[in-house]
């Protein structure tokens, strides 16, 4: 039997006031600023030259156009749902109320993996540029102190310490949290658009020629000496050439991770009807923009093959303009933008275990909620949790489980819409996804090409971190679900 939970009683359970209700404090823009400040940070200033020196070159920029275009399939799927079921929990919610209790759990264990891990990843590269932020004042930490003992230091002491003070700012209150974070959205946002319309000036136009550089093995099979089935299994494909901006869309799928952030926090939205719909897509609209715009520019102030191997592409690019005055802006605007990533998704993960433990499947401690109505415990558990991970591990080695994770939640939205539709067409819809089900199925299928292009490697840490979870579940969850206890009841 499929255990589900209505979207009445899920609604229903929402509204309820008291102890264990989350404060609807975020606006319209305030969820639009939240989602910006989930998705600019190190795909824009790192993936970028990558992306363009080792796939793309120039038409990194059609890259990100088609990243945006899969990404938004998932979004359009996600307003749905946010403006439909405005709760906090995000897509762990939605499984609930279309595919059961069991595949609810999976993807609530799953999103840990994207948010805790996401904080985790980004933590250590503040850690970086907070140091060469130092190094332009005459200071500097010492290397043993931003590497964790399996890279040849000790600890990563700085970034611990952000883990722990954004944390501490969560468990303050979101609104609280918002401010700070709207703060550092207005800050990056501003520096970037200071890059794009510096910079633009001082483009150099033969940096964009050839737009699409050539792609050997594509040129092969147009004169016969290769077949497509060759060509697909060779190392020719991915450089450059039109399978060069495939590739590289798929690497910078991964920098509009994000965007879903915003549906986590849907219980303290002041009229999610309104303001999800707003939020998802609104903030995936100004970070396309943004992204396409500065890539133009990166790529115009420097020649794309300049990127290779190089950890600080923007600052590269920058020095072009003459401006080098503003090469520390350019450092604190990156650290704004991670901290502020490293903010949205410490907020996210916290909501997910909250609405987890409301529903029985985790215990109560991870839905107490403080004087400030915060889930301050939670916050506290995942701040040492989230922090040995920045501080000892060499995350590096685990970003593909962030993106493996981040693929299969939207995957099972998309299957949710068409589950809804097809279970429950009388439900008030306040925004439908459009050209359904074309919409949800490009989506499904984009992410699953995605998922089956990560290493075997990712694939394999996946099933452990989901055994895991399907031990927990069966050992406890089960046991305590709600929604079970209310159906024995009957």
């Amino acid at each position: 039997m499929l255990y589900k939970k209505s979207i009445p009683r899920i609604i229903q359970e929402a509204r309820e006031s008291g102890e264990h209700t989350l404060k609807r404090t975020l606006s319209s823009t305030g969820l639009v600023s939240l989602g910006v400040g989930a998705i600019i940070g190190a795909g824009l200033f790192s993936l970028t030259g990558i992306a363009a020196a080792e796939n793309a070159g120039p038409a990194v920029i059609l890259s990100f156009i088609i990243a945006a275009l899969a990404c938004s399939f998932a979004g359009l799927c996600y307003a749905e749902f946010a403006s439909m079921i405005p709760v906090a929990g995000s897509a762990y919610t939605y499984s609930y109320a279309t595919m059961g209790e069991f595949m609810a759990w999976i993807i609530g264990w799953d999103l840990v993996l994207e948010y805790a891990l996401a904080s985790a990843t980004v933590a250590v590269s503040w850690s970086q540029y907070f140091n060469e932020l130092l190094m332009t004042c005459g200071l500097s930490i010492p290397s043993e102190f931003l590497k964790g003992p399996w890279e040849g230091g000790y600890v990563n002491i700085p970034a611990i310490i952000i883990v722990c003070l954004l944390s501490l700012l969560l468990m303050r209150g979101t609104k609280e949290s918002s401010t700070v974070n709207n703060i550092l959205v207005i800050l990056k946002v501003g520096v970037v658009l200071i890059f794009i319309a510096l910079g633009w000036s001082f483009i150099d136009s033969s940096n964009h020629v050839p737009f699409v550089p050539t792609n050997e093995g594509e040129e092969m099979i147009k004169s016969g000496d290769m077949s497509l089935w060759s060509f697909l299994h060779s190392d020719y494909f991915g450089e450059f050439g039109i399978s060069g901006i495939l590739r590289a869309a798929g690497v910078l799928f991964f920098a509009f991770i994000g965007f879903d952030a915003v549906s986590t926090a849907a219980q303290e939205a002041k009229n999610p009807k309104r303001g999800m719909p707003i939020g998802i897509i609104g903030s995936l609209i100004i970070c396309t923009l943004l992204y396409v715009l500065f890539s133009y520019v990166m790529t115009g102030l420097e020649n794309y093959k300049s990127f290779e191997g190089d950890a600080k592409p923007v600052a590269t690019a920058f020095a072009n303009t003459g401006y080098t005055f503003l090469n520390t802006a350019l450092i604190i605007t990156i650290i704004a933008g991670y901290t502020s990533v490293i903010l949205v998704m410490l907020l996210g993960q916290s909501r997910v275990f909250y609405s987890m433990s409301k529903d029985g499947l985790l215990p109560k401690i991870f839905s107490d909620l403080s004087k400030n109505q915060t889930p301050w415990k939670t916050n506290l558990i995942f701040m040492v949790f989230v922090s040995l991970f920045a501080g000892f591990v060499p995350i590096s080695d685990l970003g593909h489980m962030v993106s493996i994770g981040t693929l299969f939640a939207f995957t099972l939205v998309c299957i949710g819409v068409l589950v809804l539709r097809k279970t429950s067409p009388e439900i008030e819809r306040p925004f439908r996804t459009p050209l359904v089900p074309l919409v949800p199925v490009l989506g499904i299928i984009v992410c699953l090409i995605l998922m089956a292009s990560l290493p075997v490697e990712s694939w394999e840490r996946l099933a452990i971190w989901l055994a895991i979870g399907i031990a927990i579940y069966w050992f406890y969850s089960r046991k305590h679900s709600k929604v079970r206890q209310s159906h024995r009841k009957l």
